[in-house]
């Protein structure tokens, strides 16, 4: 059997794993075979049948499937905190979004936002703009995507500003991450890993999962825009 470890992984964690996949395989000969969607677009296909060895999601969401059963809750380890962030086209000015009201003030003056239609960052903007009051304003031009990166709607001038995971913006080239949107208005996403019950490769997964929980990784997670 190929020394290979299947991951299904949330997409806020595609820089840190895809920037590990190399070392990992040449310091431990095991190869991270990875895959990576938003965490409910996984669990639908988790649903449908796919296999893997380690699953990379919300806490809520592993914590669910854990207590289901399908995760091996021994296994489960958190990763890293994620906040949701807003960025700009390269080169762009940088509005004020340290503040509640400057928040407000930037979105309304924007000529659109885009932000997407799941996820974690997606769900809790639509909520914040209903919280501001602004929800009717923002969504009349916004670009909401189905899934992806809306960082990539700013380098083709389709938005001015992109509400996503920092983590996920940084990995669009040709824009700048101005920031988190103020802490006191979301509550931080916590992403953790766990191995599926139906994995023939326990071992190596476990391994896999101690080694993405390890200090060692703790740079490789803030490079990437997460938190451990």
């Amino acid at each position: 059997m190929e020394n290979v470890v299947r991951v299904l992984s949330t997409l806020a964690l595609k820089g840190a794993i895809s920037s590990l996949a190399g070392r990992y395989q040449a310091e431990r000969g095991v190869r991270i075979d990875a895959d990576f969607a938003p965490t409910l677009a996984l669990l639908e296909r988790l649903r449908s049948g796919e296999g893997a060895d380690v699953v990379i999601l919300t806490k809520e969401a592993l914590d669910d499937l854990a207590a289901k059963g399908a995760v091996i809750a021994d296994s489960c380890v958190d990763l890293a905190r994620s906040f949701v962030g807003i960025a700009v086209k390269q080169g762009a000015d940088h509005p004020d979004i340290a503040t509640e009201a400057a928040l407000r003030a930037t979105l309304l003056g924007a000529r659109s936002v885009a932000y997407s239609r799941i996820g974690a960052s997606g769900i809790l903007f639509a909520r914040l703009i209903e919280q501001l009051g602004i929800a009717s304003e923002i969504n009349a031009r916004a670009i909401v995507i189905p899934s992806g990166f809306t960082a990539e709607r700013l380098v083709t001038d389709e938005a001015d500003l992109a509400v996503q995971q920092i983590s996920e913006l940084k990995l669009v080239a040709g824009i700048e991450v101005v920031g988190p949107i103020p802490h006191h208005l979301q509550t931080p996403a916590v992403f953790s890993a766990g191995r599926l019950a139906a994995s023939k490769r326990a071992e190596p997964s476990d391994r896999l999962l101690r080694f993405l929980a390890s200090p060692e990784v703790a740079p490789v997670l803030r490079e990437s825009g997460l938190e451990p």
